[in-house]
This record gives C-alpha cells, structure tokens and sequence, in this order.
C-alpha cells in the first residue's frame, strides 16, 4: 500500500474575508478527492496574530472525515493555539506531537521561538525526536514536520529567518535513518531541497506566494492561487511529491 498525505501551511487566519475564503477553498478541494487522502498536514502560521478567535476559526475550517496534524508557525502563540485548536490546558511548552498514519510515524514538531520569526528546534525538542524516533520499530518509516525551513531558499527575507543550528538537527538525523523525509512551511513557496541527506519539502502557503528576487522586487504575490501539496510514500519508502493550485 501507499500512503497519501497532502500538506498545507501558512494560512494566517485573521478573522478577515481573504484570508477564510482561500482556506475554506482549499479544505472543500481536500473534502471533494476522489481518495481521501490518509492525513493533512499543517506546516504552521495557522493564526496570523495567534488569537482564540483565530485558532477557533481555524478548528472550524479544518474539520474533515480524516486527520488534520498541525504544528505551530512563527505568528501562532502557544497558550492560545493548545485551548482553542487543541482543547488543551494553554501553557507556553513546545508543541510537538507523534501520529500514527498507516503505519508511517509523523512527527509534528514545535520549531518556533516565542516573539521572533526565525526559528529553532531547542534541546527539549530535540530529545523529545530522538527519544521518540529510538522508541519506534526500526522498520517504521518516519516523516518529520515543523514551520521554517533549514536551509536557504536563496530570497533574502525568508533567508533572514530560517531554522538557527541545523547542524544539530542534522545530527539527530544520522542516528536515525527510518527518516524519510523533512516537511516544512514558512517561505510561501513551493520549494524542493535536500537536508541531511534527505528530501526537504518545502510547501507553498494558502494566503500568499512569495515572489522570488528573478520574479520582481515585491516578495509578496497576492494574485496567486493557494497551494497544496501530495506526498505519497510507497512500499520502498520512496516519497512522491506533487504540488498543485486551487482556483
């Protein structure tokens, strides 16, 4: 069998019409599929200020027959996002949760610092994946997700506010090979790289593009539709990506 997930991020729900439309847009195209796909995943800035109202916002618009994973981005708040989007007791701890989405481990993971726009997986993180990856039967594929990406996209604003110390996170992986791939948001671009020796994903946002420095001066292109990505991970743990647009 393969596993089929689709990845969204950065819809920086803001209570506005824009904003809701283009999400609501996105999840109706996921609900219509033909296959359900097995799981979603959302790569973070799902609130654009990271209030209640927003994340409650968000729980209403991502509400589907099929899981929906989420992880937090640089504008979400973590107190807010665990009791509105969570239903949990709101504390300022990293996010990070494991799901089992047939038989694949997904890790979702809390890449965020409080108050800045860069990011960074801190040494609570960091023990929490290793631990999490060592429990895991050696023969589970793993996929593991988080906001900002850890290598240059070659734009300077996103650039300027990459993962800080990929080198640690680098490290993990070595010990860990049943990782396939590394998922992330931020950058508002499709993007496709390596990390670690892995496949790096980077998926594009649901409220705006951004315009690369070839592309013109104004990094953000409102006019483009929203984004999603397919990843289908079949039997030799071989990941697939598909990127499409939603009108």
């Amino acid at each position: 069998m393969t596993m089929l997930l689709a990845q969204i991020s950065d819809l920086h729900l803001d209570g506005g019409e824009r904003a809701t439309r283009r999400a609501e847009r996105v999840m109706d195209y996921l609900r219509a599929l033909p296959r359900p796909v097995d799981a979603v995943l959302v790569t973070g800035d799902i609130a654009d200020h990271g209030e209640e109202a927003e994340y409650e916002q968000a729980a209403r618009i991502l509400a589907a027959p099929f899981p929906v994973l989420t992880c937090p981005g640089n504008h979400d708040v973590r107190p807010a996002y665990r009791k509105a989007l969570l239903g949990e007791t709101p504390d300022d701890t990293p996010v990070n949760r494991l799901h089992d989405i047939s038989g694949t481990a997904v890790l979702m993971c809390d890449s965020t610092i409080p108050g800045r726009d860069e990011g960074r997986l801190d040494a609570a993180t960091l023990d929490w994946m290793d631990t999490t990856l060592a429990a895991l039967p050696r023969d589970t594929p793993a996929l593991i997700a988080f906001h900002q990406p850890p290598v240059e996209l070659h734009h300077p604003l996103i650039d300027s506010m990459m993962l800080e110390q990929p080198e640690r996170l680098a490290a993990l992986l070595e010990t860990h090979p049943h990782v396939v791939a590394v998922l992330t948001g931020h950058a508002h671009t499709a993007a496709a790289s390596t990390f670690a020796g892995r496949p790096l994903i980077v998926g594009p946002a649901v409220t705006w593009t951004l315009r690369m420095p070839w592309e013109g001066d104004n990094p953000a292109d409102r006019d483009q539709p929203p984004g999603i990505t397919f990843h289908v991970l079949d039997d030799d743990r071989r990941l697939t990506t598909h990127y499409r647009v939603v009108i």
